[in-house]
């Protein structure tokens, strides 16, 4: 039975109030703080800072600090441990662990009742929403979904059954609506299972004779099962197996350096990308326009957005609200959210690329670049680079980090770039000289820094044995191996690229 034709009737109207956006998206805006402070009033935070007399952006600016983690970890352990009307009204009894891979511990973000049902199931909804708007003729609810979930499996061995701490989507599937389950693949069984030697095989086989009509996931991880439900099923295209497949819906990591590797192995008159901004502290925005993958951000969604501007010099400035943007700046995202945090930076950073409508771009992380030598390499100039020079060199990976070798009295400093191949290209040099050449052309300090050779010279590619990234997140990384987890693609400092290439040679 298709559903599609009645899931587009409410869904299309659902996302055509992004329209009203541009001319009112300030207000939405401000109407989501004010309705927060309001519901917070009587929590720990909200007496702390008086959150219920505050009637301005401005007053709350002045009133609240901005926060990490680890200036809320004793709170949100005090949530985790049951203690109500900490950061957020009411007990929560769900927390998504991240894995802190940059910053050491794994952090625990609150999954309030409030977030499950104002902003993350509405977000996904809302993705969907406008994939239904930009395709008419759709038939995506005629099959199954197909979601790779992760695990309740963390690192605090909690005894009380009544609080989960785990994989964001473990925490998103295990709450979901049970009818919601008809319509996806695999079972909660298999979707929540933690040892992904077994879920792996689990999941191939849950799904390889399935009408599966979309996915969703992270697209380095979503690779890894394609390429086995492709090799059960003995074919070169997951199209052969999955003759409805219409859309991924993706996030979680760039998917420039993958795009290529997913046309090749679907229909392209039939195959559609959609990324999302989909995140442990919340769902925040979406593609809506396939010829633009910029996406728009949620302004209703129990979310209100702060953006600290990066200045000249490598710093994060004061931040600002979303009308005192500017388009082309890169800024750290920040947020006031439904699940208890307040002025909270989330480690990302947004490049702006519209104001109205409010669209952005991910640019990498706050702690995820490189500028040993005054080059300011950003994540997203190294996602669009290595993506160019493997479709220019014919190659494919599977992985990458990169990071600086320092200047000795005998040699300049550079880059160096640890990759693992999906395919290798024929002739390395010629790729590590297009590598080069793309991030001279995406990143002016770059350029400058390469000038003549002088002061930085040329990367040098370290090929990675197969499985070694994954080996770094089991043992050296967040301890565990799972669909969400990821290895930073730049690092300022030798740490992870030294512990990388230790377990590379085993």
């Amino acid at each position: 039975m298709d559903l599609t034709a009645v899931a587009r009737w409410t869904m299309v109207r659902q996302a055509e109030r992004v329209d009203d956006w541009v001319a009112c998206g300030d207000d939405v805006q401000r109407a989501q703080l004010m309705r927060m402070l309001k519901e917070a009033r009587s929590t720990d935070i909200g007496r702390r800072y008086e959150l219920g007399s505050i009637r301005s952006y401005e007053e709350f600016a002045r009133r609240v600090p901005v926060v990490e983690y680890e200036d809320i970890r004793d709170d949100v352990m005090r949530m985790v441990g049951g203690e109500r009307d900490v950061l957020w009204r009411g007990v929560c009894r769900n927390f998504a662990q991240s894995s802190g891979t940059s910053g050491g511990k794994s952090k625990f973000i609150p999954i309030t009742k409030d977030s499950l049902r104002r902003n993350h199931y509405p977000g996904a909804s809302d993705a969907v929403a406008a994939y239904l708007r930009l395709v008419p003729q759709s038939r995506m609810f005629s099959g199954k979904g197909l979601i790779l979930g992760g695990s309740f499996e963390n690192e605090l061995k909690l005894d009380n059954a009544g609080v989960k701490v785990g994989d964001l989507s473990a925490n998103l599937i295990n709450c979901i609506n049970p009818l919601v389950n008809l319509m996806r693949v695999p079972s909660k069984r298999i979707a929540l299972m933690s040892d992904w030697e077994k879920k792996l095989p689990a999941l191939i086989e849950a799904s390889v004779n399935q009408n599966i009509t979309n996915i969703s996931g992270v697209p380095s991880w979503f690779l890894t099962l394609l390429r086995g439900v492709m090799q059960r099923a003995g074919v070169d295209s997951i199209s052969d197996v999955w003759p409805n497949l219409e859309v991924f819906f993706h996030g979680g990591i760039s998917f420039e350096p993958y795009r290529d590797e997913y046309r090749r192995i679907t229909d392209p008159d039939k195959m559609h990308f959609i990324e999302t901004y989909n995140a442990s502290e919340g769902f925040f925005a979406a593609q809506t326009d396939f010829a633009d993958t910029a996406m728009q951000l949620l302004l209703d969604r129990g979310v209100f957005y702060e953006f600290a501007p990066m200045t000249s010099g490598g710093e994060w400035g004061d931040p600002v609200p979303m009308w005192q943007l500017e388009v082309g700046r890169t800024y750290a995202l920040i947020i006031t959210a439904c699940n208890g945090l307040w002025r909270y930076s989330i480690g990302d950073t947004l490049r702006i690329e519209s104001l109205r409508p409010l669209k952005v771009r991910i640019a990498g992380r706050t702690k995820s670049f490189i500028n040993a030598f005054g080059e300011e390499l950003m994540e997203h100039n190294a996602d669009r680079a290595i993506a160019e020079a493997c479709r220019k060199c014919g190659a494919s990976i599977r992985n990458y980090t990169a990071a600086p070798v320092y200047t000795t009295d005998s040699a300049r400093g550079h880059h160096q770039w640890l990759i693992e191949w999906q395919t290798v290209p024929a002739d390395l040099e010629k790729f590590r000289f297009a590598l080069d050449v793309e991030l001279q052309l995406l990143n002016s300090d770059y350029q400058a820094k390469r000038a003549g050779d002088i002061f930085l010279d040329a990367p040098t590619i370290t090929t990675a044995r197969q499985g070694v990234f994954d080996d770094w997140l089991r043992t050296v990384g967040s301890g565990k191996l799972g669909g969400q987890r990821k290895v930073p693609r730049l690092s300022n400092n030798r740490t992870i690229m030294d512990s990388l290439l230790q377990l590379n040679t085993l």
